[in-house]
């Protein structure tokens, strides 16, 4: 595997389990709407799958154009550079109508966060970027220009982060910011953290910011939506996610897919006469084992939930977003 990024170490989670949960073979169509370094989607065609990614990063996709010549003979892969929330649209018009897998691996990627440069991480110095396709608002676009109570409520609401209010005065202070470290340290300086604490606490905030400039919960939303869609009676589902607000969204869709929570919203009434389920049961919460763990300790927050496509048609985008 060749092109910029592509010597980096990658290990992709629980790669096992979502091949298990996949069941790849010959002649069989998988989009992989996280394409990220390549892994999954490789796994994926040593199987035999013909296999569509998608990457909202122009990185991923310049990196990953030399997969496509380490294909097998029954396999293939078609890199499109787009979010995975565009995945039906984009499968259309490259004139699939239905694929047998999907899997989705959501957040950022080892190689996002291993580029100094592209502002994920505090890990070491590097700009306030966080922007996972490289355009529109930055993180400090957003944290230099945000009033307090819109920069409290992101850090509340994707970070889970009590002491929000606290942090979100201390970035008003110490505007304007323009590096991951100096974030990081304003942050810490907010909470009163000293090196050597179990967790570091810009960690929540980080987090929070990443999902707030790349609209992460939409497009996961989306992109349930997307595969309900596009995949054929049958077809298998798998989602890894990386932490808790993700997995509930996840699991949440699952059980109203397979029927097995009232398919009403909390607004109004369940219907008298409910939709046939659009996916069976699905699987318990799965993560990694000590053994992965071991070698890859970036794994150790993913959970894997993974279920099959019944033949009922797909449910309407609007009803899902009642």
């Amino acid at each position: 595997m060749t092109g910029p990024h592509m010597n980096a170490p990658h290990i992709p989670v629980l790669l096992d389990e979502v091949l298990a949960a996949l069941a790849p073979a010959p002649g069989m169509v998988i989009a992989d709407g996280t394409f990220g370094a390549g892994g999954y989607s490789r796994a994926l065609m040593a199987a035999g799958a013909r296999v569509h990614g998608f990457d909202r990063d122009p990185d991923a996709i310049a990196a990953g154009s030399a997969l496509p010549e380490a294909a097998g003979p029954d396999a293939a892969l078609i890199l499109h550079h787009r979010r995975f929330s565009e995945l039906a649209e984009a499968l259309r018009e490259a004139g699939v109508t239905s694929v047998d897998g999907v899997v989705l691996d959501i957040g950022v990627s080892s190689m996002q966060l291993d580029q100094a440069e592209r502002g994920f991480a505090f890990s070491t110095d590097g700009p306030l970027d966080m922007r996972m396709g490289r355009e529109g608002e930055s993180a400090a676009d957003f944290l230099n220009t945000a009033d307090e109570a819109d920069i409290a409520d992101v850090l509340y609401r994707y970070g889970e982060e009590r002491q929000s209010r606290r942090i979100a005065r201390a970035v008003i202070a110490a505007r304007p910011l323009s590096t991951t470290r100096q974030f990081a340290e304003v942050v810490r300086r907010a909470l009163g953290w000293r090196p050597g604490a179990p967790k570091d606490p810009a960690t929540r905030s980080f987090q929070a910011v990443r999902i707030h400039i790349n609209g992460e919960l939409d497009e996961l939303a989306a992109a349930l939506s997307a595969a309900e869609a596009v995949l054929a009676p049958g077809g298998r589902l798998a989602v890894v996610t990386f932490h808790s607000l993700e997995d509930r969204m996840v699991k949440q869709f699952l059980r109203e897919a397979s029927g097995m929570v009232p398919g009403g919203s909390r607004h109004l009434p369940e219907q008298a006469h409910k939709a046939a389920p659009v996916f069976g049961k699905p699987s318990s919460a799965i993560r990694p084992g000590e053994e992965e763990l071991a070698r890859n300790p970036r794994a150790r927050s993913a959970t894997l939930r993974w279920a099959i496509r019944s033949d009922a048609p797909a449910r309407n985008p609007r009803d899902l977003a009642a």
